[in-house]
């Protein structure tokens, strides 16, 4: 469908400009005369050969989490202001940097128009707005309370985009020493120790076995390196593809979270994840069965979602919340005993609240004892490979040595 740059005078006597998808300019121009703008001038877009090849490789990229944040945030204060919903996806369309949010605002506004709610409207772009975010919007549509439900989802997003970022923070300084590493290996077994091992050869010298083995790692490197290349790329993609079903998910999912330091801080964070997505949900006057529901597509793990969805269907049974947790393999004796007070006092959203208040601290304490933890494997791993490459080289020096004294 082709795509429209206009310029209109709205409703304040202001010129608006922006960009909207239509069949035709006639269209194009009763859509502005329905947002309540007056035209005053439409002009087909048009895209040079080199953008649309780039487009066409590369697409029109991702909508980064702190353009997400911001467009929310500025729908809360324009909403709380009292703009007409038109008038504000109009605003923060032509204020987004994004490309790829200000062509789904294009889109949600025409969708909008056509007589589409917001949570549809939003529904269409998966890949922008979570399940979780639509069936809030929707929540807070049905009650009203649309201002709200936002300020609860800048929370939301907010909140996960710090803790992804200190996990990602605590990994990258290991990430780069392993590197390092991997790079310093390559090179003294390449072009450091083949040197020194034909000085030894050509002395008459028996090689000792760190020697030998890295002798024969230079040479399985020399004459296979294609393979070596050809199996990284296939083990690599195959992981990808076979991650993105969902077995690939589960398995790489449930590997995460049993393995040894790492598996706790994704627990935890998975936990306070789960409480404070669900206390939000009762907050807003989802239904139970609803947020279950909700709770079960977004708890960004496939074996927590898996345990999940078992609970779930034990509480359409009239189990309650806290029974069917007990049986679960990831869900903690604390948030078990916390709902079940909940449910008893009919407070479950404080205890929730509680709960993911706890949780937030320990990923905070657990990421800091991450770092601590990793320090000391990396130094075992930096003196394994140094001396590694000292007993190859040394052993044959002393040998050289001796015999250079006889």
């Amino acid at each position: 469908m082709p795509k429209y740059i206009y310029q209109a005078i709205n409703e304040s006597g202001d010129t608006a400009s922006g960009t909207l998808e239509a069949e035709s300019v006639e269209v194009a121009n009763f859509m502005l005369i329905s947002r309540n703008l007056i035209p005053s001038k439409i002009k087909e877009q048009t895209e040079s050969g080199d953008n649309h090849w780039l487009k066409a490789i590369f697409g029109t990229g991702t909508v980064k989490v702190m353009d997400l944040i911001m467009f929310t945030k500025q729908f809360h204060s324009m909403l709380v202001a009292g703009i007409p919903l038109l008038r504000i996806m109009s605003i923060l369309e032509d204020q987004t940097e994004s490309k790829g949010l200000k062509d789904a605002i294009s889109k949600i506004i025409q969708d909008i128009n056509q007589g589409l709610s917001l949570s549809d409207a939003l529904d269409k772009h998966p890949k922008i707005f979570s399940r979780l975010y639509c069936d809030m919007i929707k929540a807070g549509e049905m009650s009203g309370n649309v201002p709200i439900v936002l300020d609860r989802l800048i929370y939301i997003i907010e909140h996960e985009a710090k803790v992804k970022s200190d996990i990602k923070s605590a990994f990258r300084y290991p990430l780069i020493v392993v590197i390092a590493l991997g790079i310093a290996f390559i090179v003294l077994l390449t072009f450091v120790i083949p040197q020194f091992a034909s000085i030894f050869n050509s002395a008459g010298l028996v090689l000792p076995w760190p020697t030998k083995f890295a002798m024969f790692l230079y040479a399985f490197l020399s004459n296979y390196w294609y393979l070596i290349i050809a199996v990284i790329v296939i083990t690599v993609f195959g992981m990808i593809s076979y991650f993105k079903t969902s077995n690939g998910k589960f398995v790489r999912d449930s590997f995460l979270l049993e393995m040894p330091i790492i598996g706790p801080v994704f627990k935890k964070a998975a936990l306070s994840r789960f409480a404070s997505i669900f206390a939000i949900l009762q907050t807003s006057g989802v239904p139970i069965m609803q947020s279950l529901t909700i709770l079960s597509a977004t708890m960004g793990n496939e074996a927590l979602t898996r345990s999940f969805d078992h609970i779930r269907e034990r509480i359409k049974e009239g189990a309650g919340i806290s029974t069917p947790l007990r049986s679960a393999k990831y869900f903690t004796p604390m948030v078990i005993d916390m709902i079940a007070i909940g449910e008893e006092s009919g407070n479950i959203d404080e205890m929730l609240r509680a709960v993911a208040k706890h949780y937030d601290d320990e990923v905070e304490y657990a990421i800091k004892g991450l770092s601590d933890a990793i320090g000391p494997i990396l130094i075992v791993g930096l003196a394994a490979i140094v001396g590694f490459f000292a007993l190859c080289i040394f052993l044959p020096m002393w040998d050289l040595t001796k015999l250079a004294k006889q």
